[in-house]
This record gives structure tokens, sequence and C-alpha cells, in this order.
């Protein structure tokens, strides 16, 4: 998860490096609500002789969590109406914790290189 800002850290002194870290810290979400994949909408088929879809008029849309597996492999989860804001929200969460926690991780490489991690 390195930084793509990691080059600019090195302009940093200690104590800037360290501010930015707690702010960092401080500004993280409540991961206690990440849910990580991929948020999709289908329609489908339902596969009944004379119904609409035959005819191109596919059901839906339907809500996916979709959720990485390894080696080209995945899994979709129902996400009822009801649900798909929430989902949604707390799948960009996850994005913001994963951005938040790849900064630190840069600050706390950059201190490592200094040899001034605390």
């Amino acid at each position: 998860m390195a930084n793509k800002n990691s080059d600019d850290l090195t302009e940093l002194t200690v104590r800037q490096l360290n501010n930015r870290r707690r702010r960092l810290v401080e500004a993280l979400p409540d991961v206690g609500a990440v849910l990580a994949g991929s948020v999709i909408s289908q329609r489908r088929r339902c596969g009944k002789q004379g119904c609409r879809c035959t005819r191109g008029e596919l059901h839906g849309p339907y809500v996916y969590l979709s959720l990485g597996r390894g080696k080209g492999e995945s899994r979709l989860v129902y996400v009822p109406s009801a649900l798909a804001a929430e989902v949604e929200r707390r799948v960009e969460l996850t994005d913001a914790v994963e951005t938040a926690l790849g900064e630190i991780s840069a600050v706390n490489l950059e201190l490592l290189r200094r040899r001034k991690l605390t």
C-alpha cells in the first residue's frame, strides 16, 4: 500500500512526520463498519418460458456485493434494496481506511529509514 506521495515525505522533519501520522490516525473512520468488496448491479433472466426476460426485458436491477476470493474467483452476495445504500457507504469507508493505512505506512517507513520510528 505505498502512497503515491511518499517521495515528498523525505522533505519533512521528524516532528512533521509524527504530526502527519497522528492526524491520519485521528481521522480514521470507524473501522468497525468496514465492508470489503465491490458493489455491483445486475439484471437477470429467470429461465421461465414465456417470461418477459426471454424477450430481453431482464429482471432487476439487483445489487450484489462482489467478494474477491483470489485466483480469479469471486463470490456474489445479494444485497436487499433496503440495505444497498448502507452497503455502498461501508464499501466506500473501507476504501478510505485502506488509503489512510497506506499513508500511515508510508510515514512509518520514512521514520524507519531515519531510525526514528517511535
